[in-house]
């Protein structure tokens, strides 16, 4: 049954359930999966959502394809280490997020009406899910924002949490008053505290430039992964004018390059205006 399973490709999730129960087998599976445990797989769990997301982001399908089996496997890893430990099982995981699903879509799958806007369906969905944190004694505002998401998309959660109880400025004009405060500060500090000081007022200005990102409907993450692409790109487009002069970076001066840079940025701005980027 095992074997015929595993070499059937049309079995589905099935067929990757019984890979996985075979690779974590003590007698007869892989040394390297059966010593792992949720601490150990959940970093790869991490690293293959941004792949996806990279994936997406780059409108590489195929890739994606690919890399959704991969986050799918992270999710079949985790529910047989569960099983295995008595703590739950893929049917008791998919079971729980299936009545999740149609719990928080009573507008779908229950008597409540669709004649609503994508505004008030999400504050229906957030008083839903204030409910179930209820429901699990989360009493605190607060409670219940990961610990573990990555910082910048933290700060936004726990600043949407805090404002749904009025903890918010009312405008953008306040936040970027703050962040004038906030810069003024750090600059204060680099010639006065110490580092430990000096890193404290870096993540108060990080925090509200993620609150600033919130206010004008900008996911931060997002923002950011862009300016890191625009960056490796003009930068690649810095190094390739350097080769044509036969010159690496480390073989020029902040001046040339800085130079070049900016003769990037335009060529980018005149394709763009043209309609070829």
């Amino acid at each position: 049954m095992g074997d015929a399973l595993i070499h059937d490709t049309q079995a589905g999730i099935e067929r990757l359930l019984e890979i996985m129960r075979r690779l974590r087998d003590p007698e007869t599976g892989c040394p390297w999966d059966i010593e792992q445990t949720f601490d150990t797989i959940a970093p790869y769990t991490i690293e293959e959502a941004y792949e996806v997301a990279d994936a997406i982001a780059r409108q590489d399908w195929s890739e994606l394809e690919g890399e959704l089996g991969d986050l799918l496997l992270q999710s079949v890893y985790h529910t047989a280490i569960g099983e295995e430990l008595g703590h739950f099982s893929f049917q008791s995981v998919v079971r729980s997020i299936s009545d999740k699903m149609v719990a928080r879509h009573p507008h779908v799958f229950g008597d409540e009406s669709r004649d609503k806007s994508a505004e008030q369906q999400t504050r229906d969905w957030e008083a839903i899910k204030a409910a179930e944190r209820a429901g699990k004694a989360q009493k605190g505002t607060l409670d219940g924002v990961a610990v573990g998401l990555p910082a910048l998309l933290r700060a936004v959660k726990l600043q949407n949490r805090a404002a749904r109880v009025g903890f918010d400025w009312p405008s953008t004009d306040q936040v970027i008053d703050k962040i004038q405060e906030e810069a003024a500060e750090l600059v204060a500090a680099r010639d006065t505290l110490t580092q430990d000081e000096i890193t404290e007022e870096f993540g108060d200005l990080m925090f509200v430039m993620a609150n600033l990102a919130r206010h004008l409907d900008i996911e931060p993450e997002s923002a950011l992964r862009a300016a890191n692409a625009k960056f490796t790109r003009r930068f690649e487009g810095v190094e390739a004018a350097l080769k044509a002069r036969g010159k690496t970076p480390s073989e020029s001066d902040l001046a040339e390059m800085d130079a070049l840079w900016d003769a990037v940025k335009l060529a980018e701005k005149a394709a763009k205006s043209s309609g070829k980027t």
